[in-house]
């Protein structure tokens, strides 16, 4: 079963009408589009530097981003979703749906088609299971949103660091690095709960998911994603 049949568009696109637009370009012989995806707090941006080291070194040139702001515009959508006060759970979805046109439209598909690897901080996988199931706005309405604003795109492989809500907020409360919680964060616990149920429902049977236990310890955890990556680069390299 493919990442979309599994987010319910076979059961859900023929009784909609929605045009999800034209579907985007993508020379499937080029690059690599790869998703880091987890709750706050679980170590997504260690696990993403490790990868991308671990990649260049193979000698693919990688570019790092993140969702919301991978683009100029990205920079602004993120100030407004993650450091505004009052912003509604529609707005909040719409304005993550935004940055995600934006993003893939001007930053995804090029380095793709250009035969980079791209290594993204979260991806729509993010939107279904923080708006759709975190804010419940509903699973296929925001998966809609999500395709019909990347025009189809998904990621290759998507790496979910899975991790108890409490470790993660833990983690984050005894690092004195970190600044102050942004709107995602201060959410609540059920929420962050909600997140990681969704996370978990995605993934179960999913091949081009690699679901890894993030209270391991930092190394196995890479050792992990170097594992997975090399079973597709080879693969990629070939073409």
């Amino acid at each position: 079963m493919s990442f979309t049949e599994a987010l319910g568009m076979g059961e859900f696109r023929p009784q909609t009408n929605v045009d999800f637009g034209r579907v985007a370009e993508i020379h499937p012989t080029q690059g690599l589009f790869v998703a880091f995806e987890g709750c706050d707090g679980v170590g997504k941006t260690t696990q993403i530097a490790r990868a991308a080291s671990w990649v260049r070194e193979q000698g693919w040139e990688v570019v790092e981003t993140r969702e919301p702001g991978g683009t100029d515009l990205g920079v602004a959508l993120r100030q407004l979703l993650l450091d505004a006060g009052d912003v509604s759970a529609r707005a909040e979805a719409l304005l993550f749906a935004a940055d995600r046109a934006q993003y893939v439209h001007k930053l995804i598909i090029p380095a793709i088609n250009d035969g980079k690897v791209v290594i993204t901080d979260r991806s729509l996988a993010s939107s279904i299971a923080y708006q759709g199931h975190g804010r419940e706005l509903g699973a296929r309405e925001i998966r809609d949103l999500s395709m019909w604003a990347t025009g189809g795109l998904v990621p290759n492989l998507t790496v979910l660091l899975d991790l108890d809500p409490e470790v993660a907020a833990a983690r984050q409360a005894a690092d004195a690095s970190l600044g102050s919680p942004d709107r995602m964060e201060r959410a609540g616990l059920d929420f962050q709960k909600r997140v990681r149920e969704d996370f978990l429902r995605m993934s179960d049977g999913q091949d081009t998911w690699l679901v890894i236990d993030a209270s391991l310890p930092v190394e196995e955890i890479a050792t992990q994603v170097r594992l997975r990556l090399a079973q597709i680069l080879p693969v990629i390299k070939s073409w």
